[in-house]
């Protein structure tokens, strides 16, 4: 299975953010959305970092209610791990684990068309293993 086929069931919403926004207003949409990361965004639209709900936990440890007030530049991850829709869902979790990462932006022609995560992988890997097992019990 590839990227594009999880793309295809779970869409292609991507929540998004400047990159001089505030922790507080990538925490709002974090909650309001349902969601584990937020992709940080430059003028130009490109991907700038990322920031996760584990980036925040952190931040707040270390710096306390004042990090609502930063921007997300402060806090993002600028090294950002990405994947195209013809990854496989085998490969998305080598760089999953590889990384200690939950979380992949999915990028094609220099542009952002979603985001995958490993609860995404998993319900994939479960899918194929119970297609596998409906092989077996069809052919057995």
């Amino acid at each position: 299975m590839k990227v594009a086929q999880i793309l295809g069931s779970k869409g292609h919403t991507v929540v998004t953010s400047p990159t001089t926004a505030s922790i507080a207003e990538v925490a709002k949409a974090l909650s309001t959305q349902g969601i584990g990361v937020v992709v940080a965004t430059d003028d130009q639209g490109a991907i700038a970092g990322i920031v996760s709900e584990r980036d925040i936990v952190r931040g707040l440890a270390d710096s306390g209610a004042g990090l609502l007030a930063m921007s997300v530049a402060e806090l993002m991850t600028r090294a950002v791990v990405t994947c195209d829709p013809e990854t496989s869902v085998d490969d998305v979790m080598e760089l999953m684990t590889a990384n200690g990462i939950r979380h992949l932006p999915v990028v094609q022609d220099d542009a952002l068309v979603g985001v995958i995560s490993i609860v995404d992988v998993v319900r994939a890997l479960l899918a194929r293993e119970e297609l596998n097992r409906e092989v077996r019990r069809a052919a057995g």
